[in-house]
C-alpha cells in the first residue's frame, strides 16, 4: 500500500473515510436513518488530545511464524493475553456436522467425530431436540435422543485439553459486533452491563427487530447503536446462519461448516471499543485484514488500528511495550505484593491453589491492620492475576486469617468488585470454617503456562528428579 509522501498510514486512514461521507454531485439526500447512524458513529469515534486517540488500554497483536499473541494493556500493566497457536486444537466456536460414535448413558453424554484427532463430547444438558420426536413425556434420557451414525450439528463451547477431547453444544451463537444470533431459541436478552436508561432503548429496539424463531442476545458493545446499525448486524448474522445451514444439508458428517476467524479478529470484536487508544499490529498481512475488519463494523475507530513495522522500529513489538518482562513474570509461582506480601499460586489438575503471605510486610500499627491490608491488596493481585493466567476451574484461595468479622466482610466485597471486571464468568463462596476461600472461573481453553511451556521431558513436569542411588 503505497503513501504520499509525508502520510502516515493512520492520516491515510482518516482522510479516506472523511471522504466516503461526503455526498457525491447529484447523489441523493442523505436519509434521516442514515443521518442518525453518522451521529452515533462521531458519538462513539472516543476521545481525542492533539489529533491523537486517548484511551485506558492499548491492544498489542504480534504474529510470528507458528502463532498470534494478542496483549491487552491497562496504562503499562498486561491485564490479558491470549495466545493461538496455528494447529488444529484451536476450534473454539467453530460448528460443525458431527457424527455419532457412541451414546454413554451411564455417563449422559455422547462421543462426537466432528473430525478431529479426538472424538469430542456432548453432554445432556447441552443437546436439543424437538420434543415431538420423543414419544415419552418426562424429559428424555440421552440414549433416546441420539443413537450412534447419526449427524448432528453442534458448536464447540471449549478447545480440547491434554488428553480431554473438545466440548460440545447443539445450542449454537453466532456472535456479532452488537448481537449475537441463537437459532431456533427463545432466548431474548440485553447485556447486564449496560445502565437501565440504555437497556430499555435497546428493549424498544429488539422488540421491533427481532426475527421469529430465533434468539437474540444484545451486547455491551452495542451502546449507541441506532435500530439501523442492530439491524444491519442482525441481518449478516441471518445470512450467515442461513450459509452454514445450506451446508450442513449437502455435507456429509463429520465436516465443518463455520470457522471463527483469527484470534486477533476475535478478540478485537469481543472487545474493541472507544476505551481502547489503539490497537497495533506488527504483521502487515493480519494488520490489512483486520483494519479492513474494524473499517465495516466500527468505522468510526478504524484510525485506531496502527501498524507496527518491526524492521523500522528499534525494538520488537512486545518489548517495547514491556509485555515480554510482565509475561515472563506471569510464569513465577510467587508474586510480590507492593507492601512486600506475596501470592504463592499452585496449579494440580484438579484445582488451584492460591496462598497469600505477608512476607516483608511488617505493618506499623497492630497485626489485624498489618493483615487487613495485605488481604486487600492480595484479593486485587489474585483478581489480576486470574484474568491474566486465564486460570479456570476450581480456586482455593487462603488468606491471612482475621479476627475481626468486619474486616472478613471487606475482603469479600473488595474480592468480588475485583472479580467483577473480569468478563469471565467467576463464582465465590463464603469464606469456609477453615478460613478458606473457594470460588470458580469458568475455563474456556488452556491457561497462560500451558500455552507458553511445556513440560520437562526429565521430569515429567514434577519439578523434582528422583534420586535413583535410593533405589
Amino acid at each position: 500500500m503505497s503513501l504520499p509522501s509525508g502520510t502516515g498510514p493512520g492520516e491515510a486512514r482518516v482522510r479516506r473515510r472523511r471522504r466516503s461521507r461526503d455526498p457525491e454531485p447529484g447523489a441523493a439526500p442523505v436519509s434521516e436513518e442514515t443521518a442518525l447512524d453518522d451521529e452515533a458513529v462521531e458519538h462513539r469515534r472516543g476521545r481525542e488530545r492533539r489529533g491523537r486517540p486517548v484511551g485506558r488500554y492499548l491492544m498489542c497483536v504480534h504474529a510470528s511464524g507458528t502463532s498470534t499473541q494478542v496483549a491487552v494493556l491497562e496504562g503499562r500493566m498486561l491485564i490479558e493475553h491470549y495466545v493461538a497457536h496455528d494447529d488444529e486444537a484451536q476450534i473454539h466456536g467453530n460448528i460443525y456436522l458431527g457424527r455419532v460414535q457412541n451414546v454413554l448413558p451411564g455417563m449422559e453424554a455422547a462421543f462426537i467425530d466432528i473430525g478431529a484427532p479426538k472424538n469430542a463430547v456432548l453432554y445432556r444438558s447441552d443437546v436439543q431436540y424437538d420434543a415431538e420426536d420423543i414419544e415419552e413425556s418426562a424429559p428424555p434420557r440421552i440414549e433416546q435422543i441420539l443413537r450412534p451414525r447419526q449427524s448432528v450439528v453442534c458448536q464447540v463451547t471449549k478447545n480440547p485439553i491434554g488428553h480431554k477431547g473438545a466440548r460440545l453444544t447443539q445450542e449454537i451463537s453466532l456472535p456479532g459486533r452488537f448481537l449475537v444470533l441463537i437459532p431456533g431459541s427463545a432466548t431474548y436478552g440485553i447485556s447486564k452491563r449496560l445502565f437501565d436508561e440504555e437497556r430499555k432503548r435497546l428493549r424498544a429496539i429488539l422488540d421491533r427487530v427481532k426475527p421469529d424463531g430465533h434468539g437474540v442476545i444484545v451486547r455491551t458493545a452495542a451502546a449507541g447503536a441506532t435500530a439501523g446499525e442492530l439491524q444491519r448486524d442482525l441481518g449478516h448474522l441471518l445470512r450467515q446462519w442461513e450459509r452454514i445451514g445450506e451446508l450442513a444439508r449437502t455435507s456429509s458428517a463429520p465436516a465443518r461448516l463455520h470457522r471463527e476467524p483469527n484470534m486477533a479478529v476475535r478478540v478485537i470484536r469481543e472487545e474493541f471499543n472507544p476505551s481502547y487508544r489503539g490497537v497495533v499490529i506488527d504483521d502487515r498481512e493480519l494488520f490489512e485484514e483486520v483494519h479492513d475488519y474494524v473499517a465495516s463494523i466500527a468505522p468510526e475507530l478504524s484510525d485506531r488500528v496502527e501498524y507496527y513495522d518491526p524492521g523500522r522500529e528499534p525494538l520488537p513489538l512486545f518489548e517495547h511495550h514491556h509485555v515480554h518482562e510482565q509475561l515472563h513474570k506471569a510464569l513465577d509461582r510467587k508474586v510480590w505484593l507492593p507492601s512486600g506480601g506475596s501470592l504463592v499460586i499452585e496449579r494440580t489438575e484438579a484445582l488451584t491453589v492460591i496462598d497469600v503471605n505477608t512476607g516483608r510486610n511488617v505493618g506499623r500499627s497492630s497485626l489485624e491492620e498489618t493483615v487487613y491490608r495485605n488481604n486487600l491488596e492480595a484479593a486485587e493481585e489474585i483478581a489480576h492475576q486470574l484474568r491474566l493466567r486465564d486460570i479456570g476451574g476450581i480456586i482455593v484461595v487462603d488468606f491471612v486469617d482475621m479476627e475481626e468479622k468486619g474486616n472478613r466482610d471487606d475482603l469479600m466485597r473488595v474480592f468480588r468488585d475485583a472479580l467483577a471486571r473480569d468478563k469471565t464468568r467467576t463464582q465465590v463462596f463464603e469464606v469456609s470454617e477453615l478460613g478458606l476461600v473457594q470460588m470458580t472461573r469458568k475455563r474456556i481453553g488452556e491457561g497462560l503456562v500451558e500455552s507458553l511451556s511445556r513440560a520437562c521431558p526429565t521430569c515429567d513436569g514434577r519439578g523434582i528428579l528422583i534420586d535413583e542411588s535410593l533405589g
